[in-house]
């Protein structure tokens, strides 16, 4: 018997060179199309800078000529060096609602204080909230619609609650330490 020849291969060598040389052209494509895409010099943060104002985010020696068209340097500008003290925030978690003087209308406020004494004033007026929530609505109540009328008027109510404050303060613990009012919600209906 005869022995059935095996197929032969057309093209082995050159066959495994194409595949070889397809795979090195691929890669090539493949790290050029990388490189082009990331290799932005340029930080997103220096991209964006570029948006806002080319001149301060073009590198050095790439600003215009001398004459033409320089924009101003930015220099910052010092802070000045003076002790300042941190300064302390309370509100009180319910409004204060009040009947105002010769008026059928009345008032709700929220009302914050503040201090730049140490954490202790805060814990004062937390210990004796109740009875400062009492004299506010005395003090608010001795106000008409026309005291309490306009910037003047919500500042001199300001003062007048932080009198009273300061006031039972000073009554309960021998010392007041509140220095301003706010009131971050002001209703008058």
């Amino acid at each position: 018997m005869q022995a059935i020849d095996a197929p032969k291969r057309k093209g082995g060598l050159m066959g495994m060179i194409k595949t070889l040389l397809f795979a090195v052209i691929l890669l090539g494509a493949g790290f050029g199309g990388g490189w082009f895409y990331f290799a932005n010099p340029l930080s997103p943060a220096q991209d964006m800078l570029q948006l806002i104002d080319p001149q301060s985010a073009a590198p050095a020696g790439e600003h215009a000529a001398e004459g033409e068209g320089e924009a101003p340097l930015k220099v910052p500008k010092p802070v000045p060096e003076e002790e300042k003290f941190q300064t302390s925030y309370f509100t009180f978690p319910d409004p204060i609602t009040a009947n105002l003087r010769d008026s059928k209308r009345f008032l709700q406020v929220q009302i914050g204080v503040s201090t730049q004494y140490d954490e202790s004033v805060m814990k004062n007026v937390e210990t004796h909230k109740l009875a400062l929530q009492s004299d506010m609505l005395t003090v608010l109540s001795t106000f008409s619609e026309t005291d309490i009328e306009g910037t003047e008027g919500r500042a001199h109510l300001a003062d007048a609650v932080k009198e009273a404050i300061n006031a039972r303060l000073e009554k309960a613990e021998g010392f007041g330490g509140i220095e301003d009012v706010f009131f971050p919600s002001f209703v008058l209906q």
